[in-house]
């Protein structure tokens, strides 16, 4: 149990996916822009996080490696969050549509945002098993999901106050994300 939550506060924080690993940009600076549309991807995220990291490790461990395909894990990976994330935005259109105008053309870029692959790969390489793949899946949606949170509410109360008319917008929230890089950096430690 103290091993699971070792993960997860590592992959939150240590190693969070958006500061520390530089995947999954996109969202991160697109979507970041208002509190509401950064929980509506956060959600999303968790949801196609977790289902396409479980799927993918079964598809790679009971398909591909028997069958001695490993080296379609890609292509095989890719079909599943592609899969997933129609489902999702299916379900949004019903029953949020206005979650899903807020998300706009971010919503189909999960299927190629790189932190959703990213992690689907990772859990391979490091050979984690089914359990352990939706931990760490999890945790690195949280992260992620932190990571995006933070950075929205930072960009609404710029958006409240004065900034330079060179630094407003896209500028400001890359120099809050570095800050935020530099203070999540600093949990390096806590995975060793």
């Amino acid at each position: 149990m103290s091993d699971y939550l070792l993960m997860m506060v590592t992959a939150i924080f240590a190693n969070n996916i958006l500061l520390i690993r530089f995947l999954g940009l996109c969202p991160f600076v697109g979507v970041s822009t208002s509190q509401d549309s950064a929980l509506g991807m956060s959600a999303a995220a968790l949801f196609v996080n977790v289902l396409a990291s479980s799927i993918s490790w079964n598809v790679y461990n009971f398909l591909l490696v028997p069958l001695g395909l490993e080296y379609l894990r890609t292509v095989a990976f890719i079909l599943v969050i592609a899969s997933l994330v129609q489902l999702v935005e299916i379900v949004l259109q019903k029953t949020a549509p206005a979650l899903y105008r807020a998300l706009g053309i971010y919503l189909p870029l999960i299927t190629t945002n790189c932190m959703i692959f990213g992690v689907a790969v990772l859990n391979i390489q490091e050979a984690h098993t089914f359990i352990e793949t939706v931990v760490y899946a999890f945790a690195t949606a949280l992260g992620f999901s932190l990571a995006l949170i933070i950075l929205a509410g930072i960009r609404e109360r710029f958006a409240l106050g004065r900034v330079p008319a060179i630094m407003s917008g896209f500028p400001a929230a890359l120099v809050s994300a570095g800050i935020m890089g530099l203070c999540f950096y600093g949990f390096m430690g806590l995975g060793q």
